[in-house]
Order: C-alpha cells, then structure tokens, then sequence
C-alpha cells in the first residue's frame, strides 16, 4: 500500500502537520498539508503545506525565505498527524516575526505575547501582516 494511503485524511484531503525544531523539540508552527505536498516535502526535504485560504501549495519560505529543512517525518498512532522536525532557516517560523506561532500565553485571563518579534513582518514580507 502507497504510504501516503495509509493516512487518515479529513473529507477535505488535508492533514494537520506539527513543525518542531529537530535540535531543541520546540514546537514552531501547525498548517495543512494535502497529498501532494506531504509527497513534495518528502521528495525535497523542504516543508511544503497547503494553504486553505490561498487554496494551494505554501512552499515554507517562499516569500520570507525562512525555509523548513525537513529532516524527519513521522506520524501519529492514529494516523491523522504529521510531524515534520526541522531547521527553521533564518531562525522565524511565524508570520509576525517570532520564532515560534505559539508566542501567547494565557496570563490572568488573557492572551499576551511572550516571545519578542525578531524582525518586523514588514522588513519581511513589504507589506503589513497582522
């Protein structure tokens, strides 16, 4: 059986992807992947998602050029995640210039930031991101 079968797809044909530091085991991100770019990552070695919103291939880097050098794949028991562990190129995973997505921690009951932005999104990106 073709390996990219024997995972639990959602009626959509995506699949939740984890991205980890190979070296440190912080978690960095989560984002979709189809079958063909979990096919493409693994070919590559570069993370390739899907992107729900744009409704095509997000290849990790393609504008900020803070690639994901993929040096493992595995998945879950249940088949229905995957985790990639990475080099996160350039040191920024999150869109707004942090290392890491998960940058909020719940402190008296509200979301506040706790990890610095490393370079302004727009020094990145040339444009505004939230």
């Amino acid at each position: 059986m073709d390996w990219l079968e024997q995972l639990r797809w959602d009626e959509r044909g995506l699949i939740p992807a984890i991205a980890q530091d190979h070296e440190s085991g912080e978690v960095l991100m989560v984002a979709w992947m189809n079958r063909e770019s979990l096919a493409e990552t693994a070919e590559t070695g570069r993370a390739v998602y899907y992107s729900r919103s744009r409704r095509r291939l997000w290849r990790k880097g393609e504008e900020s050029g803070h690639v994901q050098r993929v040096h493992e794949l595995r998945v879950d028991c249940d088949q229905d995640v995957v985790l990639l562990k990475v080099a996160q190129l350039g040191g920024i995973a999150c869109h707004t210039g942090r290392r890491s997505c998960f940058y909020l921690r719940l402190e008296d009951g509200e979301w506040r930031a706790v990890e610095p932005v490393l370079k302004d999104p727009d020094a990145i990106y040339g444009k505004e991101s939230p």
